[in-house]
């Protein structure tokens, strides 16, 4: 049984950085792998969930760049966190560093 990362998965799916895109492809498709609705699913909700967030928080692009240096990522920009958010393209630690940075003290997967 072959396991890959989701982050193959994603790259597979969203074709946002083309080197990574075309190793994704070849490890999948070379295996026969079908990819689970579920996640394609995943993706769509984790950024969907982040918005609402933002929103509920009244956060800005600009202002989730502050918060976010204050967690370590100092290298996010405004139009990088709109690229992820639109594309549902960013890592577990991106997501948490948002939750903290949203000030979100717990997440339900149901609410996800």
């Amino acid at each position: 049984m072959l396991a890959i990362d989701t982050n193959v998965i994603v790259r597979y799916l969203v074709n946002d950085d083309h080197a990574q895109a075309a190793q994704a492809r070849r490890l999948i498709d070379n295996n026969a792998m079908v990819l689970p609705k579920a996640e394609e699913e995943w993706v769509r909700r984790a950024s969907a969930f982040l918005k609402s967030e933002m929103k509920k928080a009244d956060v800005t692009y600009a202002e989730l760049v502050k918060r976010l240096k204050k967690h370590g990522l100092k290298d996010e920009t405004e139009a990088g966190i709109t690229m992820k958010l639109k594309r549902g393209t960013f890592s577990a630690v991106f997501f948490l560093a948002c939750v903290a940075s949203l000030e979100i003290e717990q997440v339900a997967l149901m609410d996800i």
